[in-house]
């Protein structure tokens, strides 16, 4: 009963801020996301997205980001990397700003944990932004805090909810809540897709967002053993020679 009272809690919550649409455009976000183990304590995060102010026509944003991974423990990850944004500022999320572009720095720490089937992922961020609005450029400052809970459903199916707190650390303290729901389905053992709907709340506007995601986490350890092990036979046959 404690289960579905909380699934129940989470949906009447998630569908009740859905109804709080700020704005009539309906805008879509199409996300690749890819983990990939390169030693037992190492992994490379990527990730491109693809922002459309609306479902599948004005392209407003590109993200790429990448991150390098120390696994301390299966349930603990700290994370560096670099990100790049070009944003067209013509439209609504950000007033006054025309064709921006940001290169970030972030980094991140991940603790995961499980209550029943509940799977929990705590991820705290902090991000250098270095943005060129083109006649004037910009350094700001931000962590963020997101709480993640994903409930297997099947083997195949998945659901996934979050909620991401952004906090500046100049000007307003408030920068945006991100709340998100979405169904997932696992492809193969490495591949993942999820449909979900993101709820992007500014201080002064709300945003609704479609999401489809692909992830996909191939171990890529064993190529990089072959590599070594053919580069260290070459060595060798050079020292024969």
């Amino acid at each position: 009963m404690k289960k579905i009272f909380f699934l129940l809690a989470a949906s009447t919550c998630f569908f009740n801020y859905a109804q709080q649409a700020g704005e009539d455009e309906l805008g879509a976000w199409y996300m690749y996301f890819g983990t990939n183990k390169v030693a037992d304590r190492f992994s490379v995060h990527t990730e491109a997205q693809f922002r459309f102010y609306e479902t599948a026509s004005n392209f407003n944003q590109l993200l790429l980001r990448t991150g390098l991974n120390y696994h301390i423990n299966p349930n603990a990850i700290a994370t560096a990397g670099y990100g790049y944004i070009s944003t067209d500022g013509t439209f609504l999320e950000f007033p006054g700003e025309i064709d921006s572009k940001e290169h970030r720095i972030f980094e991140q720490f991940i603790l995961k944990n499980k209550v029943w089937e509940f799977l929990f992922e705590h991820r705290y961020r902090l991000e250098q932004r270095f943005l060129d609005f083109g006649a004037r450029t910009d350094t700001q400052h931000r962590a963020r805090y997101r709480i993640q809970v994903t409930l297997p459903l099947t083997d195949t199916f998945f659901l996934n909810f979050y909620d991401e707190l952004f906090i500046n650390l100049q000007n307003d303290l408030f920068g945006q809540n991100r709340l998100y729901g979405a169904l997932g389905i696992h492809i193969t053992d490495n591949s993942s897709v999820q449909f979900g709907y993101l709820r992007n709340q500014f201080s002064n506007a709300v945003f609704d967002r479609l999401q489809i995601g692909f992830f996909y986490n191939p171990d890529l350890r064993g190529i990089f053993k072959r590599r070594r092990k053919a580069n260290n036979q070459i060595f060798a046959l050079s020292l024969d020679c």
